[in-house]
């Protein structure tokens, strides 16, 4: 003879009838998601690569895929521009969400703008101040 063991829950209407129902799953905590800056660096890196291998032809079918206008299609994929070591430091805040306060996207994407990877670096160490390692 098989056993079977099944939970279940009774509720009561309005009009105190009872049924039946499953139990209502038990909420886990989340883990922590990753600050909203480093997605968007990731988010840059990939598009990036789509666009280098030829899966995705350019920024206007990124926006028409993603449901987003070119111009904010353009400012994440500009975060690419930011010098490797400092695209790297975002991507770690996801370890260290609490030092993601003091970045915010417009710095970063001003900092992309700028050609040079030493001036980038230089007000990037300006904006994370007393970062300790």
């Amino acid at each position: 003879m098989n056993h079977l063991k099944v939970k279940f829950e009774t509720a009561t209407s309005k009009h105190g009838q009872r049924r039946i129902q499953s139990p209502k799953p038990s909420r886990s905590e989340s883990p922590p998601q990753a600050p909203h800056i480093a997605r968007l660096m990731a988010l840059a890196i990939r598009l990036e690569h789509l666009i280098e291998t030829g899966q995705i032809a350019n920024h206007a079918e990124i926006a028409r895929t993603a449901g987003l206008t070119r111009a904010r299609v353009t400012q994440i994929l500009n975060l690419a521009n930011l010098a490797p070591d400092i695209q790297q430091a975002v991507l770690e805040l996801a370890d260290h969400p609490s030092e993601s306060t003091r970045l915010k996207e417009a710095d970063l994407r001003r900092y992309s703008q700028i050609h040079c990877w030493g001036k980038q670096r230089r007000l990037f160490q300006k904006l994370v101040g007393g970062k300790k390692e």
